[in-house]
């Protein structure tokens, strides 16, 4: 299990991450356009987690992007802002970071082994090794209390463990199924253009 220590919290984390990829591969910090930072570890109310990061900057101030709380997802949410803004037309040409970071802490007892601590950062434009297809996602998303933190002075959640892992498998199998049937439908739009229809079943083309 990772932890950190007294001398540590998510702005350390981030800061490390993300200096780290500058130098390893001499990112020049001016083809930086955006910085988006995802977590669910918050040391201050307003100021978030992106401001502290862009002391690593310098003059380039000309940086959009914020922190998305929200649990889990908040990461994965900081990269799709990331990718939306890339396919926009809002995006000027430059490259993005994206942070992922938490110090996860549980009281004592069963649920403490599953805590952790760690962040990484990750540098997303085009000609990547890794390409995200677009449109290709399923969502579902969903009111619960299955993992909550109302208590502001305490940085220990509230879990409800067996309602939790149903939430997510709930969440996993509706978001596939959005998925599925997303794709149907862009793949008929696709067949359905001149030339194509020929490849649809005639009862697909009738309806269509």
């Amino acid at each position: 299990m990772a932890f950190c220590d007294d001398r540590e919290d998510i702005y350390s984390f981030a800061l490390t991450v993300v200096s780290n990829l500058l130098k390893k591969y001499e990112i020049d910090t001016n083809s930086i356009g955006r910085l988006e930072v995802g977590t669910e570890t918050i040391l201050d109310k307003s100021k978030s987690v992106k401001t502290v990061l862009m002391q690593l900057f310098g003059d380039n101030t000309s940086i959009e992007g914020v922190d998305t709380l929200n649990a889990c997802y908040g990461g994965t949410n900081a990269l799709f802002n990331t990718l939306n803004w890339i396919e926009s037309s809002a995006w000027d040409g430059r490259d993005a970071i994206v942070v992922a970071g938490d110090i996860a802490l549980y009281a004592k007892g069963n649920a403490r082994p599953t805590g952790g601590a760690g962040a990484v950062a990750l540098l997303v434009g085009p000609k990547a090794p890794i390409v995200a297809e677009p449109g290709l996602r399923g969502t579902y998303m969903q009111h619960a209390y299955d993992f909550y933190k109302p208590d502001l002075t305490s940085e220990y959640p509230y879990v409800d463990g067996h309602f939790s892992n149903k939430c997510y498998t709930k969440a996993l199998d509706a978001a596939y199924r959005d998925y599925n049937k997303r794709e149907a439908k862009r793949h008929l739009a696709l067949l359905a253009e001149p030339g194509n229809g020929a490849l649809l079943p005639s009862g697909l083309q009738q309806g269509l």
